[in-house]
């Protein structure tokens, strides 16, 4: 490219920095703004805006924080459903071996969508109601109920889905006094439910001899006894 032949000279030159050889007044009529404004009325005509072109690219902050910040690595695994072990199958008498009910016997109805197992004691027999168990935390006999009777289609994980619970302020003196007063009472639908499958399942335990006691006892391990040995 050709270099300029005419050098760019500044209408108004500077004497010092930052100060001009004219006056504002001075480059307002050597600029001919004048003009400008007294062909458009006396007012400098106005422009609209060009529309600015939407950016696809998101713009980057000029900010970042001092400190890494962690950020969680996308889960690619797709889910698979729970395998059930070969020992466990509906009708199964468990041994639960942690938890509230550590130690107890129940029945094995059927296993959820979300791979727990939906387990009875009976409640009447050994006080364990209808409840999810992870199949990690139970050991598989050789003992099975008949549950041919029991109607377990209802059963899932919303079932078992607690309610959320609405938190509202409160002084020191209700605070202590709400928590005598408010008792975790299980809804009458889901007593009768309890009942209704206990009365299949009783029937099928009381058939068979001495099923019913075995059930209501609590299995233990005593001095001497090798677990790795034994024969559920």
């Amino acid at each position: 490219m050709a270099p300029r032949k005419t050098p760019v000279v500044s209408r108004n030159p500077q004497l010092i920095r930052g100060v001009g050889k004219y006056s504002r007044s001075k480059m307002y009529h050597k600029r001919g703004l004048w003009a400008i404004k007294a062909k458009n009325g006396g007012v400098f005509p106005k422009h609209d805006p060009k529309p600015k072109a939407a950016s696809t690219a998101e713009k980057v902050s000029k900010f970042y924080p001092a400190d890494d910040i962690k950020v969680p690595l996308p889960n690619k695994r797709k889910a698979k459903p729970t395998k059930l072990r070969a020992s466990i199958t509906p009708g199964t008498v468990l041994i639960i071996l942690a938890g509230r009910f550590k130690g107890k016997r129940v029945v094995f109805l059927k296993q959820l969508t979300s791979g727990l197992l939906l387990v009875t004691g009976p409640f009447k027999v050994n006080g364990v109601p209808l409840r999810r168990v992870n199949q990690a935390y139970v050991v598989g006999t050789s003992t099975k109920v008949d549950i041919s009777g029991v109607n377990v289609d209802k059963f899932d994980d919303k079932y078992f889905a607690k309610a959320a619970e609405k938190k509202n302020k409160k002084g020191e003196g209700e605070f202590f006094e709400a928590d005598k007063e408010e008792k975790n009472e299980l809804p009458q639908d889901k007593k009768d439910d309890q009942k209704t499958v206990d009365a299949a399942l009783i029937k099928s335990i009381e058939a068979v001899p001495d099923l019913k006691s075995y059930l209501a006892a609590r299995f233990s391990l005593k001095a001497g006894m090798k677990p790795h040995e034994l024969v559920f």
